[in-house]
């Protein structure tokens, strides 16, 4: 089978390799993969990739070996997965549970695009607490997880601001409800919840504007400088503000992937997805990414997707 595999090349982050089909364990489904979504955070991995890296997280396709444990969908089911690694291929082995079957209503375009950044919305969201009538500010806001949290905010209740670079990258957070600002300085404050995802200087501005009491969920370093917080700054600003690191992993991933899944066949969940393309064309995707020329999610497509 084809397989993406790193190259170490910044210009051409990965080429195709003819490798045998992986081998499921026994409690893994192996998936024939009709699209894949990359994240911005596997375009740093492909920088300098260890040995034997295999990129690809999200994926959609159709179950053609189930589980030898019985557990999981049977052959033939669409499905989409969060596998470990692996899924920047023709097949992929998927552990059961991280895996959501699909609805005729919910293509392998939407699906592959839910899992990653859909799954780390859902767990921010519940990280935050009860969102009716709160003042929400989001950092980093127009990849794949700020339009997930965007719009399920605004549908908790919540009043969300987000940080984008550029309006076009605001665009599609304004439609979802958001008040769309391009500086963490510009938001007004204060905020019942800040979800801070870019780090470097934006992360003491982001605290600056919760307010007393508040919290700050700090879930990401998108702008791959590490943060310095003084103490007596802090000590200016808002009192008892609660600073939480946050990681979206832990499986199962089953049980978000079904709820993502049902709020997209219910058209209560939109994914923002800016690019669509063959996945002959994944290394310049996978640069136009990294470099933030896409809003929201890429999905590549290796043929026969429905």
């Amino acid at each position: 089978m084809r397989r993406l595999i790193s190259t170490g090349e910044a210009a051409r982050p990965v080429a195709f390799a003819e490798v045998p089909p992986p081998v499921p364990a026994p409690d893994e489904a192996l998936v024939k993969v009709e699209a894949f979504a990359p994240n911005r955070g596997e375009t740093f991995l492909l920088e300098h990739p260890r040995p034997g890296l295999l990129p690809g997280k999200d994926v959609a396709g159709l179950v053609v070996q189930a589980a030898a444990d019985g557990s999981g969908p049977a052959i033939g089911t669409r499905v989409a997965g969060h596998p470990p690694h692996g899924g920047w291929a023709e097949y992929a082995a998927v552990p059961t549970h991280s895996l959501a079957p699909l609805p005729d209503g919910v293509d392998s375009v939407r699906a592959a695009a839910l899992p990653l950044a859909g799954i780390t919305a859902l767990r921010l969201l519940r990280t935050a607490g009860p969102l009716a009538g709160t003042r929400v500010l989001l950092t980093g806001a127009s990849g794949g997880v700020g339009h997930y949290v965007t719009e399920l905010a605004v549908a908790a209740g919540a009043e969300p601001t987000a940080v984008t670079a550029t309006p076009e990258r605001g665009e599609r957070l304004a439609e979802l409800g958001a008040e769309v600002v391009h500086e963490v300085a510009a938001a007004r404050g204060p905020f019942d919840v800040v979800l801070e995802s870019t780090g470097g200087p934006d992360l003491p501005v982001a605290l600056s504007k919760a307010r007393p009491g508040g919290l700050v969920v700090w879930f990401g370093q998108a702008s791959r400088t590490p943060a310095t917080l003084d103490f007596f700054e802090l000590l200016a600003g808002p009192e008892r503000v609660t600073l939480q690191h946050f990681h979206y992993a832990g499986a199962p991933y089953g049980p978000d992937l079904r709820t993502l899944v049902r709020l997209v066949e219910q058209e209560r969940l939109h994914p923002e997805i800016g690019r669509i393309a063959d996945w002959r064309d994944t290394a310049d995707t996978l640069v136009d990414l990294r470099e933030r020329r896409i809003r929201g999610k890429a999905v590549l497509l290796t043929g026969g997707t429905r």
